[in-house]
């Protein structure tokens, strides 16, 4: 299953970008990384099977556990990539939020969008982490 970052707004070189490279390079499962300028610019096509998370303030803020067993349950019903969009400074619509299948919040506080992306590519590396019973998390 592709875990598959959709975010507004250039990372360029920079802290966070070393972030994101790091934890999504120790993701097991493809991964991809799609820019797209503050406004405009073309969303890629869905191919077959696919979730939508959209971040928001205004969405669910799940433990990491069960972010994880989400992601796991949608591999094993044959998802074929999992889309997850970071919006620019403005956030998202109600448009956008509708048409989700799951909004996550990272808490109710504002986080600057890399710094979000950031957040992102660490929850789905502790995600699959939990999926392989690595020792990387640790509850309580």
């Amino acid at each position: 299953m592709l875990l598959h970052i959709v975010a507004r707004g250039r990372i360029g070189r920079s802290p966070e970008a070393e972030l994101v490279d790091r934890y999504l390079k120790r993701i097991s499962w493809p991964t991809r990384v799609t820019e797209l300028p503050d406004t405009g610019g073309k969303v890629p096509d869905l191919q077959g099977a696919t979730k939508t998370i959209v971040l928001d303030e205004t969405g669910d803020s799940l433990p990491s556990r069960v972010l994880a067993e989400r992601l796991g349950a949608w591999r094993d019903d044959g998802i074929r990539e999992v889309r997850f969009l970071i919006g620019a400074a403005d956030g998202f619509g109600d448009v956008e939020r509708a048409g989700a299948d799951l909004l996550l919040s990272f808490g109710r506080a504002t986080w600057p969008h890399m710094l979000a992306r950031a957040m992102l590519a660490e929850q789905l590396w502790r995600a699959a982490s939990i999926l392989a019973n690595h020792p990387y998390h640790r509850e309580g």
